[in-house]
C-alpha cells in the first residue's frame, strides 16, 4: 500500500493575506533554472499544489511558497510561489511572509537578504523592528487608457502594467472599496479580466481597482482580484509595483517619495520607487510591510483519502 506522505509547512499572513511557506515534503524538482523548475512543478507535480493549497486544508486566498535551493549562491532561498489555480512569477505579500518566516525558525536575521524567484532575483531587508522591504523586479507600464467593453458595465478604461505578474488597473468603476461590496467587485472585476484578456492582452490575470483612501495616511485604496478569483487581502505587493510604475510614468509621484497603499481590508504598503530606464519607464518598487506567523503544521497526505490532492474547481 502507497503510505501516508507528510508536508511540513509555517503559516503566516501579510496583511491579511496568508503565505503557506513549505519546508519538507515537497516535490523534488532537481536543479536548473526556477523558471524551469517552476514548469517542471506544473507539468509533472501539480497535484502537490492542489494538496497543499485547495479545501480540504486550504482555500482559494491561500497563496503557497515552495522553498528550493538557489541556483544562485548568493540567495538565501528560492522561492517558486502558487496559488489555487495555478503558478505565479512574484508574489510581494509572499516575499514578506517567506522572509518573516524565515527570521521565525531561526534561518535568516536583521539585514538583506537576496531571494530567487521564476522572474528573477529579488532583495529583501529584514528590519529590527520586524518590518520587510522588497526590492522588487523591474516594473513598467505598457499601455495607458486601454479601453475594453465589458458586459453588463458597457466601456471600461485602464493600465496594462506590470509588477512581478500582469496588471490592468482601474480607476473609473463606479464601485465604493468596501468589504460590504466584496461579491460585486469580485463579479465586476472578473468581468473586466475576461474582456481584457479576449480584447488584446491574454496575459493579465490580475485586475486591480483603485479610489479614495479610508485610513489616515494613505493615498489610495485598492481591491485586487487574483487569478483564482479571490481577492488580495493585503494592499498587494506585485500590484503596489505595478501602480507605482503608473504614478512614475505620469509624474505624479517623484522618485523616493513615500506611497501608502490600503487594502480592501485596511492594512497598508508602503511603496517607492527609483527609476531605472526613464525612456522606457522601468522602475524598481520597493515594498514595506509586516508579517505575522500564525502555524506551524505538518500536512497529512493520506492516499486512502478521496482529497488526498486537494478540490480542484477550474476557473
Amino acid at each position: 500500500m502507497e503510505a501516508v506522505r507528510w508536508i511540513r509547512v509555517v503559516d503566516s499572513h501579510t496583511g491579511g493575506e496568508p503565505t503557506r511557506v513549505v519546508l519538507e515534503g515537497g516535490p523534488d524538482l532537481g536543479g536548473g533554472p526556477l523558471s524551469e523548475r517552476r514548469r517542471r512543478f506544473e507539468a509533472e507535480f501539480d497535484h502537490y499544489r492542489s494538496a497543499i493549497v485547495n479545501e480540504p486544508r486550504g482555500s482559494d486566498v491561500w497563496v503557497g511558497a515552495l522553498l528550493v535551493p538557489p541556483e544562485d549562491d548568493t540567495c538565501v532561498t528560492g522561492v517558486i510561489f502558487f496559488n489555487n489555480v495555478g503558478y505565479l512569477g512574484m508574489c510581494g505579500h509572499g516575499t514578506i511572509g517567506v522572509v518573516v518566516t524565515l527570521a521565525h525558525l531561526g534561518r535568516i536575521g536583521p539585514g538583506e537578504h537576496r531571494i530567487e524567484t521564476p522572474v528573477g532575483v529579488v532583495r529583501a531587508t529584514l528590519h529590527g523592528d520586524g518590518r520587510v522591504s522588497v526590492v522588487n523586479v523591474p516594473s513598467y507600464r505598457v499601455r495607458k487608457g486601454h479601453t475594453v467593453a465589458v458586459p453588463g458595465h458597457g466601456e471600461v478604461t485602464g493600465d496594462v502594467a506590470w509588477g512581478g505578474n500582469w496588471f490592468f488597473l482601474v480607476e473609473r468603476h463606479g464601485f465604493d472599496l468596501v468589504p460590504e461590496r466584496v461579491e460585486e467587485l469580485t463579479d465586476f472585476a472578473w468581468r473586466v479580466r475576461q474582456a481584457v484578456n479576449a480584447q488584446g492582452y491574454p496575459e493579465v490575470d490580475h485586475v486591480e481597482l483603485y479610489g479614495p483612501p479610508t485610513r489616515s495616511g494613505a493615498h489610495a485604496k485598492n481591491f485586487v482580484l487574483c487569478p483564482g478569483r479571490a481577492y488580495d487581502r493585503s494592499p498587494c505587493g506585485t500590484g503596489t509595483s505595478a501602480k507605482l510604475a503608473c504614478l512614475a510614468a505620469d509624474g505624479k509621484l517623484a522618485e523616493g517619495e513615500v506611497w501608502v497603499q490600503e487594502s480592501l481590508v485596511g492594512s497598508t504598503f508602503e511603496g517607492r520607487y527609483r527609476w531605472l530606464d526613464r525612456e522606457r519607464g522601468w522602475i524598481e518598487p520597493v515594498i514595506t510591510g509586516t508579517a505575522h506567523v500564525n502555524a506551524e503544521a505538518r500536512l497529512r497526505l493520506d492516499p486512502a483519502d478521496p482529497f488526498c490532492w486537494g478540490i480542484r474547481i477550474g476557473r
